[in-house]
């Protein structure tokens, strides 16, 4: 093989071995010394020189991918080990520190207050200064006096000086559910926390503004002003600020859920079709500009010709656009592609789609590794790898014929592309998502051109001209009206559960099989790999068997139980919130659960009517309307929890053991507190049993234990999450339980668990998990001594360390 083609074969290869070593390093649990990392890096470097010796293409091949495999891995090890480096001392987490610093992002105001990232310049305990993380995210909230204000206006790069109490980075932890550890890692995040703003705090003070994130303020500037131009229509301003400025958090949660049920939630941020315009029509305006440059100094042309003049400066303000966008993954992306793509054109060269699309990830990776794990990446690098792979030879709609002509094929174009991508990404959506958009087709073909030619350009000009801001808003809320029509459709989403990786991969593969260039026998191939995915379902416990899966929510309780054939959700998780619209433990954590485990419930029992067990009940209810409920503060008789309810599925035995039913008034409100009035439910295969409480207080819990003596179980929800109040010894005596699942908060403000209960537990000799450290915790009556934490399954080193530790701070829980 001659030497040009064996470099080429090689470079290949080192791009290739690149990627797979950023993904191996991510894929380990815990971190190894600066110094493993360091000679792996070196080993690397080593094999690449080696190259030169080598003058066989397969060996060549095989050491580039190791040489580059290894630099993937020794690299990304280190940058994580200095990192990591810089995290929180535990002993800072809790306590008031003083810290000096500048607002480095975006603010992200709510009714709640304002969100932010905080460089710290200095900080100090007491008058002794004490090391912080470089960065930290901090909220500064309203108090209850000062709801519906206006905040206190934070600006990006403002130098301030407040109090703050801090804790390492923590998040729920949930089977399919949002990783926030790592997404806080990905930001660069080690320590999170709030401004203390109360009357007896130090008043935090502003030091003035500073030249620093000078783009993060212009930013900030122009959302601002499209607030102020469409403020009668605030879900149409947060979609046009998404659109320019890449403040996606402006967008409403209902919206959202609208975009992603229609298939275009790509559209409604900065991806790489706008970016891919923007750097078309900047092409096109600096080739006109220069040309006419040209007329008036035509030496202009001799230093510059104009090809190289529009393509830098194409790529030049497409940067400029993608960075003043917020410089997301597909447009880091489309960026880099387009770079690589004018730079060999300019060099009169021509590369293989496949080398421009592996340089494009390499040099993504190479920015930001850990972008490896964000959904986003693999959509758009997927989507670009099967458009270039479905056409190989990349040729444009010939230019001939009438005007009507062209833009027929330029539709079919459009269609052939947005089919082929849709049928491709339809299995990698359901592996990521769980759900797929069966009208995505259709509402893409429509909001493709809308948003791309009419609602991004007039909100783009609007930064000049701010009336276009209104006609801008109007596109939106057309839009809005056919996306709702369409979401209208029976079927309009497809959920699936999550398949397991092997089956995931191989639908996957069979979706690319569909539309690739190959003959229809292999093409229908494609349907053999996907069908063992789609009709994928869950393991389930087997006749006579339960499962019980105490989900990670923080402060507040939601239980799911599943026999053979059935499963109810005991308490629906807390509402994160005191505005009736907040985001709750629902739509974030139960949904998604039951979506990938393909769940429909039969029965839901909701404790009591605290916010911390009933908050997520309008999203579960509005998403399961078949299920029946039971509650202790239901008007409706049918509807309510009360003793000596009873039934069985799959055999097992399910039973309401209190409230009674004298503890109802006449008109069927609660005769006692909210807490004592929960609903308690014991389930029973016979032989293993499980006791959840809610927040049933010491004086019920002893009147249960004396009225059934004899009553065992096995596993046991700690009451009240682990307050001093319950867990009373009356009731660990009677029940013996072999475990107990805490559900808490991380340095929840109640301090829960109870050091007087963990005692009690201590004393009896009896195992406690608690959220915090475990996360959600699944239990198997045919495997009673287990418990699976998922804390433990498939942990990264990103991860909170996960000890079973009861962690205690008078701080809030926000």
């Amino acid at each position: 093989m001659p030497p040009g083609l064996i470099v080429r074969h090689s470079g290949f290869g080192a791009l290739l071995g690149w990627v797979l070593g950023v993904a191996l390093q991510l894929q380990q649990p815990a971190l190894w010394s600066l110094e493993v990392y360091g000679a792996l890096l070196l080993a690397g470097v080593l094999g690449l020189g080696a190259l030169r010796l080598t003058r066989r293409a397969a060996p060549a091949l095989l050491l580039a991918w190791a040489a580059g495999a290894l630099i993937g891995v020794g690299a990304t090890g280190a940058r994580a080990v200095h990192f990591a480096a810089d995290a929180l001392d535990p002993a800072l987490q809790g306590i008031d520190i003083e810290a000096t610093g500048r607002i480095a992002s975006l603010p992200q105001r709510s009714a709640q207050g304002e969100r932010f990232e905080f460089v710290v310049e200095s900080a100090a305990r007491g008058g002794q200064a004490v090391a912080l993380p470089p960065r930290l995210q901090l909220g500064w909230y309203l108090r209850p006096d000062e709801a519906g204000g206006a905040g206190p206006g934070l600006r990006a790069g403002d130098r301030w000086r407040f109090t703050v109490r801090l804790r390492s980075p923590h998040g729920n932890a949930n089977p399919h559910g949002f990783d926030r550890e790592r997404w806080l890692w990905e930001q660069g995040i080690q320590a999170t926390g709030y401004v203390r703003s109360g009357p007896r705090d130090p008043a935090p003070q502003r030091l003035g503004a500073t030249p620093w994130h000078p783009l993060d303020r212009l930013r900030q500037g122009v959302a601002e002003r499209i607030e102020a131009r469409v403020h009668e229509d605030p879900r149409s301003a947060g979609v046009l600020a998404a659109l320019v400025v890449g403040d996606q958090s402006a967008i409403d949660r209902s919206d959202w859920d609208l975009f992603r049920t229609t298939g275009v939630a790509h559209l409604m941020s900065i991806s790489g079709l706008h970016v891919t315009l923007f750097a078309w029509l900047a092409t096109a305006l600096v080739g006109a500009l220069w040309r006419r440059l040209a007329l008036r100094w035509p030496k202009a042309l001799l230093a510059l010709p104009t090809p190289w003049a529009a393509g830098l400066g194409g790529v030049a303000l497409a940067t400029a656009y993608a960075l003043f966008s917020g410089w997301g993954v597909p447009a880091q992306r489309t960026v880099l592609m387009l770079a690589v793509v004018v730079g060999l054109r300019l060099s009169v060269r021509q590369w293989p789609w496949p080398h421009v699309w592996l340089l494009a990830m390499a040099v993504v990776l190479l920015l930001d590794p850990w972008a490896l794990m964000q959904a986003g990446f693999w959509l758009s690098f997927v989507a670009v790898g099967i458009l270039f792979a479905t056409d190989p030879g990349r040729r444009s709609p010939a230019p001939e014929g009438s005007w009507p002509q062209r833009a027929a094929r330029a539709f079919l174009a459009l269609l052939r592309e947005q089919g082929v991508v849709t049928v491709a990404l339809a299995p990698l959506t359901l592996l990521l998502f769980g759900q797929f958009s069966v009208v995505g087709l259709v509402a893409n073909l429509a909001a493709i051109p809308w948003v791309t030619l009419l609602v991004t350009p007039l909100a783009l000009l609007g930064v000049f001209a701010p009336p276009l801001w209104d006609g801008a808003a109007w596109a939106v809320q057309a839009l809005s009206l056919a996306l709702q029509w369409l979401a209208q459709w029976p079927g309009a989403a497809l959920f699936r559960p999550v398949a397991p990786w092997p089956l995931a991969l191989a639908a996957v593969l069979g979706g690319v099989l569909l539309v690739l260039r190959l003959p229809w026998v292999v093409r229908l191939s494609g349907l053999m790999l996907l069908w063992p995915a789609l009709l994928y379902a869950p393991p389930r416990p087997a006749p006579g068997q339960f499962e019980l899966i105490a989900l990670d929510v923080g402060q507040g309780s939601a239980v799911l139980l599943r026999t053979a054939g059935h499963s109810l959700l005991y308490d629906t998780g807390p509402r994160y919130g005191p505005q009736p619209d907040a985001a709750d433990a629902g739509d974030r954590v139960v949904l998604p659960l039951l979506r990938a485990l393909g769940e429909r419930l039969d029965t839901v029992v909701v404790s009591h009517s605290d916010s911390d067990h009933s908050g997520g009940a309008p999203s579960v209810q509005a998403a399961q309307p078949q299920a029946r409920w039971l509650s202790s503060y239901d008007s409706d008789a049918a509807r309510r929890c009360v003793a000596g309810q009873r039934w069985r599925w799959d055999g097992v035995d399910f039973e309401v053991l209190h409230p009674q039913p004298d503890d109802y008034d006449e008109t069927g409100r609660g005769r006692l507190s909210s807490n004592a009035m929960s609903c308690v439910l014991l389930v029973s295969n016979g032989a293993q049993s499980a006791w959840l409480g809610g927040d049933i207080d010491a004086a019920r819990e002893v009147r249960l234990a004396l009225a059934r003596p004899e009553q065992r179980a096995t596993v046991m929800l700690a009451p009240h999450h682990g307050s001093q109040t319950s867990s009373s010894p009356v009731l660990l005596n009677t029940l013996r339980p072999s475990l107990v699942m805490v559900q808490s908060g991380y340095r929840n403000r109640f301090n829960h668990p109870a050091p007087v209960v963990l005692e009690r537990y201590a004393q009896r000799g009896i195992p406690w998990v608690n959220s915090p450290g475990c996360g959600a915790a699944t239990w198997r009556s045919a495997e009673p001594d287990r418990v699976v934490c998922q804390r433990e399954v498939g942990r990264r080193y990103w991860h909170h360390p996960g000890k079973q530790e009861n962690d205690q701070s008078n701080d809030h829980n926000h």
